[in-house]
């Protein structure tokens, strides 16, 4: 089981070392950075098994886009707009996101009921595999807080690209 707590307490004290070496990928971003990020993305996740933790659905409500409103109302059985009424609410930023966590869609067994048609943000999740990575610096630097495997990619991505 992982110690999420001891992953917490880790990624406070390595926050200054994360950001600097994230601002200094934005700075001056490798050639290869996409390849490293994929490989250290794939290597990280042949380790950690998100059902071990599912922090991310216990945590952190999803943004929801129309598309995935569409498609997970539609699953459900549900107007949109009663599903919207019940499971979401806008923020401060304008996005449509989860009224309360845990996600309500999380099985007690951490998988999720609708895996299949769970939202993009979801699926993308910690996005440490995306293009241009340095793109979401302050996401990544806020997910290695509660995410084993984000910490993880970080860490991994600072020994692949030494200063």
């Amino acid at each position: 089981m992982m110690n999420l707590p001891q992953y917490h307490k880790l990624a406070l004290q390595r926050q200054k070392e994360h950001k600097k070496f994230l601002d200094r990928l934005k700075a001056k971003p490798p050639k290869d950075l996409d390849y490293k990020a994929q490989e250290a993305h794939d290597e990280v996740f042949d380790k950690i098994d998100c059902l071990q933790c599912a922090n991310c659905c216990k945590t952190t409500g999803p943004l929801f886009t129309e598309k995935d409103i569409e498609r997970i109302s539609k699953l459900i059985r549900l107007k949109a707009a009663d599903f919207e009424e019940k499971f979401l609410r806008v923020d401060e930023d304008n996005d449509k996101v989860l009224q309360s966590l845990p996600c309500h869609f999380l099985n007690s067994d951490n998988t999720c009921s609708i895996y299949d048609d769970r939202p993009k943000a979801c699926r993308e999740f910690p996005h440490t595999d995306r293009k241009k990575v340095w793109q979401i610096n302050p996401l990544t630097l806020k997910n290695t807080l509660g995410c084993p495997a984000a910490y993880e990619w970080t860490e991994l991505m600072m020994l692949k690209i030494p200063k």
